[in-house]
C-alpha cells in the first residue's frame, strides 16, 4: 500500500509544508481500526447445521487536510483487509486498496463554496445520506457540490455523474452506458437546513437515476422529505420524513414513503433514554406494477433497524417495510465508560403469504443490542458489543430460512486516530 500511494501522499507534504507566509493549517492523521466477529445468524437465520463465522477486518486510513483562507484540500487513503487474506510472503493482494476521499474546495467568501472530487456525504440523522462508518470502507461519492454556509441558514446542492472503467479512457469515445451493482448512474440533491434557538428543520431533495443493464434505459426515483429537531428542557425530539415517486423500472411506478419519531430523555448527562418508532412502507402482495417499498437509499442503516443488520442491508427482508418500535439507552459506567443498551421489536408493514397462500403473523422478532464503550486514551477507542435476535416464522419466511437457529453476534473493535503531524501559520508541531 505504501509504495502505491507514496508519491501523492509526499508531493502533499511537499506542496503544504514549504508554503510561503498565508494564513494556513495542514494536519496528518490516522486510523486503525481493526474488529473482530463472531458471526451466527448476523444480517440472516443461518440455518442450525451451519457452523458461526469469525474473522478479524481492519481498516486502515491515512488522512490529509489542508485548510486556507481560499481553498480546502483533504486526501484520504485506506486499505480494509481480513487478517490472514494474504500470506506471509505474496505477490498479489485482494484486499481493497483505494483512494476513500480525494476533494478540494474552492471559497468564493465567507459563506459561499463550490467542491469537486470524492467526499462523504452526511447529513442530518444519515437517513438518506450517510458515511456508513460501521462497514470498514465507508461510503463516499464523486461529485460536484455547491455549499452556502451562513448563520443559521445552509444550502447545499450537488450533482454527479458517474462512468465505469470497463472501457479504458483512451477508447472510451462513444456512449455513457453504465453497469455499476449497487450505484446510481446519475444523482442529484438539495439539502437545506435552517436552526432556530431550541430547534432545527432540514429539507431533502434527491433525484436518483439508475440505469438498466437489460435495455440501457435510465429510471429516476425522486425522495423528497425533511427532518426536525427540537428541545424541551432535559427532552429532545426527533423526527422525520420522507416519499418517494418515481420508477424503479420501466413501467414500474413507485409509491412509497416513511416516517420516524423519537423522544430521548436525560436524568443526569450523559445517562440518556430514548424511545421511538420507524415506520416505513412495503409492497403489498395484491398490488401489481407499483412499487410500495421504501428504499432508505444511501444511509448509515446500521444506525437504525438493529445493530444485526438483518433489515435494508442489502434489502433483505422481501421489500416487507418495516415498522420499528425501539427503546435505546447510554448509561455511564465509569470515568471513561458507558454502556448502550437498544431493544427493538420489529414487525412488516405489507401482509407476508406463504406459499399455501396464507397469512402469517406481522411479527418478524425481537432484538437485543449492548455495547461497552471504554475510552482508553486519547484517540483510543475500545467497543466491545453482543446481539441476539428472537426470530419468527414470518422472518424465516421472508430470510427464505426454515426452522433456523436463534441469531446471536458478537463484536469488539479498538480504534485508534492519532494526530501525526499538524503546522499552523508555518509552525510545526510534531
Amino acid at each position: 500500500m505504501y509504495k502505491k500511494f507514496r508519491l501523492p501522499l509526499l508531493l502533499l507534504l511537499f506542496c503544504v509544508v514549504t508554503r510561503h507566509h498565508v494564513m494556513a493549517q495542514f494536519t496528518l492523521s490516522a486510523e486503525i481500526r481493526p474488529r473482530a466477529e463472531y458471526r451466527n445468524g448476523f444480517k440472516t437465520v443461518l440455518p442450525k447445521d451451519a457452523d458461526a463465522a469469525f474473522f478479524v477486518e481492519q481498516r486502515s486510513r491515512l488522512n490529509a487536510f489542508f485548510v486556507s483562507e481560499k481553498f480546502d484540500v483533504r486526501l484520504s487513503l485506506q486499505d480494509v483487509r481480513n487478517w490472514g487474506a494474504v500470506s506471509q510472503v505474496y505477490k498479489s493482494d485482494p484486499s481493497l486498496q483505494n483512494v476513500y476521499e480525494a476533494w478540494a474546495s474552492y471559497k468564493f467568501n465567507g459563506t459561499h463554496s463550490i467542491a469537486v472530487g470524492r467526499m462523504e456525504l452526511d447529513y442530518d440523522n444519515v437517513r438518506i445520506l450517510g458515511n456508513l462508518d460501521w462497514a470498514a470502507q465507508g461510503r463516499s461519492h464523486d461529485l460536484i457540490k455547491y455549499e452556502y454556509n451562513g448563520e443559521g441558514m445552509r444550502i447545499h446542492v450537488g450533482v454527479a455523474f458517474n462512468q465505469d472503467a470497463v472501457t479504458p479512457e483512451p477508447a472510451k469515445l462513444s456512449s455513457t452506458f453504465y453497469n455499476v451493482p449497487g450505484n446510481y448512474k446519475t444523482m442529484q440533491y438539495a439539502w437545506l437546513h435552517k436552526d432556530w434557538k431550541q430547534s432545527g428543520l432540514s429539507l431533502l431533495l434527491l433525484n436518483n437515476g439508475l440505469q438498466s443493464p437489460i435495455d440501457s434505459s435510465v429510471t429516476f426515483t425522486q425522495t423528497f422529505g425533511f427532518y426536525g429537531t427540537k428541545s424541551l428542557g432535559n427532552t429532545r425530539l426527533e423526527y422525520d420524513g420522507y416519499y418517494q415517486i418515481g420508477e424503479s423500472a420501466p413501467g414500474r411506478d413507485i409509491s412509497a414513503y416513511m416516517f420516524g419519531v423519537n423522544a430521548t430523555f436525560w436524568n443526569n448527562r450523559p445517562n440518556n433514554v430514548s424511545v421511538g418508532v420507524d415506520f416505513l412502507s412495503g409492497d403489498k402482495p395484491d398490488t401489481s406494477g407499483k412499487d410500495e417499498g421504501f428504499n432508505p437509499l444511501y444511509g448509515t442503516h446500521h444506525k437504525f433497524y438493529g445493530f444485526m443488520d438483518h433489515f435494508y442491508v442489502g434489502n433483505a427482508h422481501g421489500n416487507k417495510g418495516l415498522v420499528d418500535l425501539f427503546v435505546r439507552a447510554k448509561f455511564k459506567t465509569g470515568q471513561k465508560s458507558s454502556l448502550l443498551a437498544h431493544g427493538h421489536q420489529f414487525f412488516a408493514q405489507s401482509e407476508i403469504v406463504n406459499e399455501s397462500n396464507e397469512s402469517l403473523s406481522s411479527v418478524l422478532g425481537t432484538e437485543i443490542d449492548l455495547v461497552y464503550v471504554l475510552n482508553v486514551a486519547p484517540g483510543v477507542v475500545l467497543n466491545v458489543g453482543w446481539s441476539a435476535m428472537r426470530q419468527t416464522d414470518s422472518l424465516e419466511l421472508v430470510k427464505g430460512v426454515a426452522d433456523g437457529k436463534t441469531p446471536t453476534w458478537g463484536w469488539a473493535m479498538i480504534s485508534f486516530k492519532p494526530t501525526l503531524f499538524t503546522t499552523k501559520n508555518d509552525k510545526a508541531e510534531l
